[in-house]
């Protein structure tokens, strides 16, 4: 099993991404939090992986730092939750963030996440409220990677790899472009515009 990648960053739109580990490249899917703190194109980039093997396909899974890659572990082990929405929840709150939910039973917080309703959130904060007792005490400062991403070059790749990341979220595709499309100014690039656009979502 693949458990910790270390190579050249060849590709990134959100959430997919390519690394070039020693001529060979892996496609890897990260959540928003790590795709923010990628390293230019042609950077090395160090990154923690879950591997999953299915019968048809194995899918790689990055993540900036190790606490991440554990927490989306545990929200996967959950019933009803796959890869796509536990990406979506890391993709939507911090760590920090879902911690805190988790503790107050907040489920306003987890109803931000695309796909989540109401039954679904309290149901998933009940039965994370034992499995996380735990995560405050990760390393919060565990990171693989040392640089921060990138502006994009141009601002209508900025704009359609912020529609993409939406989209690869659960949001359909009007909505999410109408979302960039609300908060889309002059020089801002695509981790900007995706911020700024779950909050206008939210």
């Amino acid at each position: 099993m693949i458990g910790r990648l270390h190579g050249i960053l060849l590709e990134k739109k959100p959430p997919h991404l390519l690394l070039d580990v020693g001529g060979v490249g892996y496609e890897l899917d990260v959540p928003l939090s790590t795709f923010y703190r990628l390293p230019p194109i042609g950077e090395p980039l160090t990154l923690h992986i879950h591997h999953l093997v299915r019968e048809d396909a194995q899918l790689l899974y990055g993540f900036y730092e190790l606490r991440e890659r554990d927490g989306f572990r545990e929200l996967i082990r959950l019933s009803g939750v796959g890869p796509k929405l536990a990406l979506a929840l890391l993709s939507t709150l911090e760590m920090d963030e879902l911690i805190r939910a988790v503790q107050n039973q907040d489920s306003n917080a987890l109803l931000r996440v695309p796909g989540v309703g109401k039954r679904t959130a309290e149901r998933l904060l009940l039965e994370l409220k034992e499995r996380i007792k735990h995560w405050p005490d990760m390393p919060a400062n565990n990171a693989a990677c040392t640089s921060t991403a990138a502006p994009a070059s141009h601002q209508k790749n900025a704009e359609a790899d912020a529609v993409s990341a939406l989209i690869a979220l659960g949001f359909k595709p009007p909505e999410a472009s109408r979302a960039v499309s609300s908060v889309a100014e002059s020089g801002l690039d695509s981790e900007q515009l995706i911020r700024l656009a779950l909050k206008a979502l939210a």
